[in-house]
């Protein structure tokens, strides 16, 4: 069942690529001649790609890189060395590879719904000249409708587009064979000197062409992203088993079509298939390629809420949408930005072979930074040695680099929109990090807890009955709430606790290693919750669980105290461009606060404001 909702989630952006792979191969732009032999060297090089980066790079290698269940480039970053702050971590340059890859992404994801949809519903221009003003109007709707069941969860998304998906496989695979049985010599493209020699008889125009071959193998990415949602095995059961001999028989399929029928290229999927069945087909298409767009809004998903809790993007509202698997999120802010960007990308490009134009850069510059972290992984995580950690990721650099060079051209015809959606994301997230590291500096004037116990050793204040609970940013620190309490009311609860979140770099944390309780003193008591990356930190619900010696915890007789800072920028004080300072504060003023992403109850929540100045 995991396997066959792999096949909605996971597979759709790969399995949607025969739609408009085959057809840009071939795209004017190119100035190839449709001749068998230029033919039976693109779906040589389609086989290849396939087998050498989904199978080999991702199947085999990539995914075993797991940081704890969990796959995706900021896992793997985490994977290979502590996320510390900007500019102190030993290896500054594999952080910041790290987030601009996931950069990277954000920009795959909103082109990946819109050339996949827009691509299917272009379909029916095969049959009429009727549907040709609705393409875009419809393909809109069609996106709404996406993004408006994301509320419902991946696993609901999961099982309704699982069999949906089977099918499509299966329709994909029956006409590839159909097209086979007119054309059994297309299956000689296996051989990889089909490949050299279209190289060798082509030269640049036929490197250049692996841009559009690159559209294959674009879903790799999100497959090692979604990990976490189902598990290795079955996304592995999932590809050998359907997605590959289903993609592999269709390419063929296609190209045998070509080699008989050169003037089918423009429409070369929707012309494998009878006249009577193109309807149904569009339909299905249309379907799938909805599927397709999950892979990468889910993704979008996990990111966020990985970046968000490694310290690179603002607390956001983020929902649990399955009790039992931990990577099931939907996070409302991201799932609306990215479908008024999709809808917004539509509108500009028009059609799908524009957008594939712009389609490939962002993900092939990813691939190749998970190529250059996972050679970090493999020497020190895995202990491999320099020559076969080296050879390994060499042979994977290489197709990579391949790859990102054909794409290169396509920069000034669109392929500058993903990489100018990276940067401003990497720029964001960035000038978060540095923020948040310079607000705590800015505000680690606060007294420590010793010198706060000494004080009230000798002018103890007004003890009130009662458990008050204090967030507290630092373990050996008095937080800002507690002492403003102090200041401005002169009383201390009777039972003082003050709560400390921190993140380890795994995704989930164990339960015996949940908790670490401090020394007690004057009624003040000190506990450090630990949370993974993928978690969400209900900070009430884990205190439910923690034993903490002579203190009581009754929920309907507990205040939580927590600390709200407004950051002012200034130019007096070093740290980061003045502009970069307003950017953080805003971010801060609009990010969830504490109080509800820790999911105090509203109720017993106390929150005192203070001014930090950067």
């Amino acid at each position: 069942m995991l396997s066959l909702s792999a096949l909605g989630i996971v597979y759709g952006d790969i399995g949607t690529s025969p739609l408009y792979a085959m057809r840009e191969s071939f795209h004017a732009s190119h100035g190839l001649a449709l001749t068998p032999a230029n033919i039976l060297g693109v779906v040589s090089l389609i086989f290849w790609a396939l087998v050498t980066v989904v199978t080999i790079k991702y199947l085999i290698f990539i995914v075993k890189a797991d940081n704890r269940g969990e796959g995706g480039i900021l896992a793997l970053t985490a994977l290979a060395t502590p996320i510390k702050q900007i500019g102190t971590s030993g290896k500054k340059w594999v952080v910041l590879l790290g987030v601009f890859g996931a950069a990277l992404l954000y920009g795959d994801g909103i082109i990946t719904p819109a050339i996949s949809v827009l691509s299917s519903i272009e379909g029916l221009n095969v049959a009429t000249d009727f549907f040709e003003p609705y393409i875009i109007p419809l393909t809109i709707l069609i996106l709404i409708g996406l993004f408006l069941i994301q509320r419902f969860g991946t696993a609901l998304v999961g099982k309704l587009f699982g069999p949906i998906t089977l099918l499509w496989f299966t329709v994909l695979a029956v006409l590839g064979v159909v097209n086979i049985i007119h054309e059994p010599g297309v299956i000689r493209a296996i051989n990889p000197l089909y490949g050299w020699e279209f190289f060798q008889n082509n030269g640049w125009k036929g490197f250049l062409v692996l841009g559009s071959v690159f559209l294959v193998v674009t879903g790799g990415e999100a497959l090692y992203a979604d990990m976490g949602h189902f598990g290795r095995r079955p996304i592995r059961v999932a590809w050998y088993v359907v997605v590959l001999p289903a993609l592999l028989l269709n390419y063929m399929g296609q190209a045998a079509l070509l080699i008989r029928e050169p003037e089918a290229v423009e429409h070369s999927f929707f012309r494998m298939a009878p006249s009577w069945a193109l309807y149904p087909l569009v339909i299905l298409a249309t379907l799938a390629t909805v599927i397709a767009s999950q892979a990468l809004i889910s993704g979008a998903f996990s990111i966020t809420m990985q970046a968000s809790q490694l310290g690179f993007l603002p607390r956001t509202r983020t929902l649990h949408t399955s009790r039992t698997e931990y990577g099931q999120i939907y996070i409302p802010v991201v799932n609306w930005l990215l479908m008024v960007a999709c809808i917004l990308v539509v509108i500009a490009f028009q059609t799908s072979s524009n957008l594939a134009a712009a389609y490939g850069i962002a993900v092939t510059s990813t691939m190749a930074i998970t190529s250059i972290i996972f050679y970090v992984v493999a020497r020190e995580h895995w202990g491999w040695s320099g020559l076969k950690a080296g050879s390994l990721t060499g042979f994977f650099l290489v197709i990579d680099m391949a790859f990102l060079i054909a794409n290169a051209v396509k920069i000034p015809h669109g392929g500058w929109f993903p990489l100018v959606v990276a940067v401003v994301l990497f720029t964001i997230m960035t000038t978060w990090k540095r923020g948040q590291h310079l607000v705590a500096a800015r505000a680690s004037s606060d007294q420590l807890l010793s010198e706060l116990t000494n004080r009230i050793t000798h002018d103890p204040p007004v003890r009130v009955p009662g458990t008050a609970i204090f967030l507290s940013a630092r373990r050996d620190g008095a937080p800002e709430a507690l002492l403003a309490n102090m200041r401005h009311n002169g009383v201390l609860h009777q039972h003082i606790l003050l709560v400390t979140v921190e993140y380890r770099q795994v995704p989930h944390v164990e339960e015996h290693e949940r908790f670490l309780l401090g020394e007690a003193s004057h009624g003040f008591q000190t506990l450090t919750i630990f949370f993974g990356f993928m978690e969400d930190p209900d900070v009430p619900n884990a205190l439910a669980k923690a034993v903490i010696p002579g203190l009581p915890f009754d929920p309907e007789q507990t205040t939580y105290f927590v600390n709200r800072t407004k950051v002012i920028a200034t130019k007096q004080l070093p740290g980061m461009a003045l502009w970069r300072e307003r950017l953080y504060a805003v971010m801060l003023q609009n990010s969830t606060s504490a109080a509800d992403f820790f999911s105090l109850p509203p109720t017993a929540t106390i929150e005192i404001g203070t001014r930090v100045e950067v």
